[in-house]
């Protein structure tokens, strides 16, 4: 009897080990996908700071832009507002920023004052460096939220996941189909 006993208690040590294994792995991959949200978040912190100073710099070039400005203006703080949404109201506010962006670039061009500005210059080139930060910020998201999302849907970590409440995760994707398109470039 003790020996059946014995048996029965490595069984359940075992299970217990390989269940606690399965839990511990969904929660490093859960703070990993954490970690990629909040690496977003720092670089679109850091875009909305560098706008203002941006848009500044080029009033005092382009005041007749009025409505440009005001664009600009409005997509930061509706992105700013959208910092407690879920990922797919965060990326549409996000998307509709960087078109309000590209658009107001587009019209820089028309001010070679502007663009020879050395102030202009420093903030825009720390504008693409930031924009670049935040794609590669995306994909790391994405990266480690495809390798949660399926770690969960593993048999037999499926059961893990169900058992202790480990849901999906969304990820960030593009929902501006102009977004999609290659820029125009005209000489």
């Amino acid at each position: 009897m003790t020996v059946i006993l014995i048996i029965l208690g490595v069984g359940v040590l075992f299970l217990v080990v390989v269940v606690a294994g399965m839990y511990n792995r969904l929660v490093t991959a859960r703070k990993q996908v954490d970690n990629g949200w909040s690496q977003i978040d720092v670089q679109l912190k850091r875009r909305y700071d560098l706008i203002p100073n941006l848009v500044e710099t080029v009033k005092g070039y382009a005041a007749h832009e009025k409505q440009l400005f005001e664009n600009v203006t409005k997509a930061r703080a509706h992105a700013m507002d959208s910092a407690g949404a879920g990922v797919g109201a965060r990326s549409e506010a996000e998307n509709a920023l960087g078109t309000a962006l590209r658009g107001f670039m587009i019209q820089v061009e028309n001010y070679p004052q502007l663009k020879a500005n050395e102030n202009f210059r420093a903030l825009q080139e720390e504008l693409t460096s930031t924009e670049n930060k935040i794609s590669f910020a995306r994909q790391f998201y994405n990266d480690v939220a495809t390798g949660y999302n399926t770690l969960r849907e593993l048999f037999p970590t499926n059961m893990v996941a169900g058992v202790f409440g480990f849901g999906p995760r969304e990820l960030w994707v593009i929902t501006d189909a102009a977004e999609r398109e290659a820029p125009k470039v005209k000489f």
